[in-house]
């Protein structure tokens, strides 16, 4: 399937021209442009990472592991160079359909979709949107709601601030309707390349076994702005997620026992002359499809013979703050965050486990600042990266909720240099 992609994209860059050409003359009203950019990344951490993709993908610092004489062999440093991040796409649009100007995104990295796919021909976006007057529906692959498009760290590792950052792209259904300055936003999503953690890892099919979609609504404010202030956008939001961990206890008892999840956003971006300012906060319940830390734990054993439980979710919240110069050729700028393990809605039973995306946090922070300088089509960006975790082990006795006690704290400095050309 990878052989075939990719020629698609190479057809689609030949025929490019004629395309264009064609809408611009009023012939069909079709034409298919085709994009992206070149990017190698260089980079050195000082301490072994939690990371995707032989630590492009950088989350956290490694737990320490300690040899026989006691000595942390995460301390080990690293540095790595790739081409992964370089990705192609094809912007489509078509005559009008259903009174609506019609479109369509595809577009692909050679990110790979697991740590063995690395180099792989992946997909990252595909969808068709239809634009009335007021009303945008879309259908397909994008990104996750909580991902606002408009109000995203700007840093250059390819982590996009994740995991302080909701970090995921779903196959959905999205209606935005616009009420002058006021955007409404309500969707459905399902799972695919990023999915919630259960018994047996990371999979979509816990989401799927619920029968019910990713619920997400949303309000956004969006004002041009007057004077030295170019635009403003706030807003704020809630999705409703529930998974089914198993159908089958480990005892060989049927079960529909569920995890439902509820997680509340706000946002605000604001945009000067010389500067913009962006900043999110979310507050989440088992967020481990986002990329955060979290996941979920037993609260109640109803029937041990059987292995009937009841869950209950771990709570995630998160801050971040990012700030950046508007210079066309020269820019600097610098984002700072901090994520905290807020532990289990409920008292966790115990003697069980809990299960999720790095559950032994109790909180971790991360402060980056870079420079980015542009010429024509060309970037050189030079990005500092700290990342602190405080890591502890889960002891339902001294703590019932699940949040990590006797917690060791360690860091890791990353430095990346990023060039690209855009195409």
């Amino acid at each position: 399937m990878r052989k075939c992609i990719i020629p698609v994209f190479l057809l689609i860059a030949i025929l490019d021209p004629c395309f264009t050409n064609a809408q611009e003359n009023g012939q069909d009203g079709f034409a298919v442009k085709f994009g992206g950019f070149i990017k190698n990344d260089f980079f050195y951490d000082s301490r072994q990472t939690v990371a995707a993709r032989e630590g492009h993908f950088m989350l956290w610092p490694a737990a320490p592991l300690y040899d026989l004489e006691n000595r942390d062999t995460n301390e080990a440093s690293s540095f790595n160079f790739l081409s992964i991040q370089t990705r192609l796409n094809a912007a489509i649009s078509i005559p009008d359909a259903f009174g609506a100007k019609t479109s369509g995104m595809v577009e692909g990295a050679f990110f790979g979709h697991s740590n063995p796919d690395i180099n792989g021909f992946r997909l990252r976006h595909a969808w068709v949107k239809f634009n009335w007057d007021n009303t945008e529906l879309l259908f397909g692959q994008f990104w996750n709601p909580l991902f606002v498009t408009s109000n995203f760290p700007d840093v250059v590792s390819f982590n996009t601030g994740c995991p302080f950052q909701p970090f995921s792209r779903n196959p959905q259904v999205r209606l935005t309707q616009s009420l002058g300055d006021f955007r409404v936003i309500a969707s459905a999503l399902s799972q695919r390349d990023f999915a919630n953690v259960g018994p047996w890892g990371a999979s979509s099919s816990y989401l799927r076994n619920s029968t019910i979609p990713d619920l997400h609504a949303q309000v956004h404010y969006v004002h041009g702005g007057a004077g030295i202030l170019t635009q403003f956008i706030t807003g704020g939001g809630i999705s409703y997620k529930k998974i089914v961990p198993e159908l089958l206890t480990q005892q060989g008892y049927i079960t529909d026992a569920g995890v439902t999840g509820i997680t509340w956003m706000a946002f605000a971006r604001a945009a000067f002359q010389p500067v913009t300012v962006k900043a999110q906060f979310i507050a989440g319940q088992n967020v481990t499809d986002l990329l955060m830390i979290g996941g979920y734990g037993i609260s109640r054993i109803i029937n041990p013979e059987r292995g009937l439980v009841e869950y209950v979710p771990l709570q995630t919240t998160s801050y971040w703050i990012d700030m950046h110069t508007n210079g066309q050729t020269l820019q600097f700028g610098i984002f700072g965050a901090i994520s905290e393990n807020r532990g289990a809605t409920d008292n966790l039973a115990e003697g069980t486990t809990v299960t999720g995306f790095g559950t032994n946090i109790k909180s971790t922070y991360r402060v980056s600042p870079r420079i980015i300088f542009n010429s024509g089509r060309a970037r050189f960006a030079l990005e500092g990266e700290y990342s602190a975790a405080n890591f502890g082990t889960i002891d339902l006795v001294r703590n019932s909720k699940g949040i990590p006690v006797d917690v060791d704290q360690v860091a890791n400095f990353r430095v990346l240099l990023g060039v690209y050309l855009f195409l």
